[in-house]
């Protein structure tokens, strides 16, 4: 089990920028794969962007030229950096680790293909 400390999101207006930060407790190599999803009130969960422990990143088509995924090795982070941002952004953000399948809710942790999430933060764009 992996223990991930969230931090950044907020509130901002459309074509704004946030940033989204994760530590995990595990090194960044241990990991098969690490990112950010997202839930909004009545949808389900979302993969938005993950990094693997060889570097190989990966977007959501929604996101693509708008997020960026960067890992930072000696601080053994990894950021989701947003501009652009849109209302349909709108959502609670999670960091998960070791996602084989994603939950149809974020944070679900029934099986341990689900991996392990941080306790999640909100980002709220407004038009």
């Amino acid at each position: 089990n992996v223990q991930l400390v969230q931090s950044g999101g907020g509130s901002v207006q459309a074509g704004g920028s946030l940033r989204l930060s994760c530590a995990p407790s595990k090194s960044l190599f241990d990991l098969d794969n690490i990112g950010w999803y997202r839930q909004a009130p009545g949808y389900e969960c979302v993969k938005v962007s993950t990094i693997t422990s060889g570097g190989t990143t990966w977007y959501a088509d929604s996101v693509k030229g708008r997020f960026t995924i960067s890992r930072d090795i000696s601080e053994n982070t990894v950021t989701l950096q947003m501009t652009d941002l849109k209302p349909e952004d709108t959502a609670r953000y999670y960091c998960a680790a070791d996602v084989q399948a994603t939950p149809d809710m974020c944070g679900n942790i029934a099986y341990s293909l689900f991996g392990s999430w941080g306790p999640g933060t909100q980002v709220t764009v407004s038009p």
